[in-house]
């Protein structure tokens, strides 16, 4: 089945869905880093619309070696390599900030609940929330 693509609201929706869990009274539910993970794609989906928004699109060739299809912390590097449009300075100040999503992966998936501090799921909440600001 394809998708359609709507990356403002997909970012959206996934921060709601973190919010909720990491407000969740049964602290268990979050701290398997389910809120972090979904903090991530949220900044993903983010950081998509803001390249689009500066004219940047995918390419209908092939998703190797396109930011569109990747997942930090390559998604960083692709933006750095590829940025254009009327927010490339924007984008490449995203690629080269080492906070901006540190240390997040989609290989955290697969790790035990206790891999995941508190202090970087704030962070990635953070980030999230700057750029989920940003997108417009």
């Amino acid at each position: 089945m394809v998708y359609s693509v709507q990356y403002s609201k997909s970012a959206r929706r996934h921060f709601a869905a973190a919010e909720l869990l990491n407000h969740a009274v049964d602290r268990s539910v979050q701290r398997g880093g389910v809120d972090g993970y979904l903090y991530g794609i949220a900044a993903e989906c983010a950081l998509k619309q803001i390249m689009r928004n500066s004219g940047m699109t995918p390419d209908p060739k092939s998703r190797k070696g396109d930011p569109f299809y990747a997942h930090f912390p390559d998604l960083k590097t692709l933006i750095g390599d590829n940025a254009r449009g009327r927010r490339s300075g924007e984008l490449r100040a995203f690629s080269d900030d080492p906070r901006l999503m540190a240390q997040w992966s989609t290989d955290m998936r697969y790790a035990p609940a206790g891999d995941i501090p508190d202090r970087l799921v704030q962070q990635w909440k953070d980030d999230a929330h700057k750029l989920i600001d940003l997108m417009g």
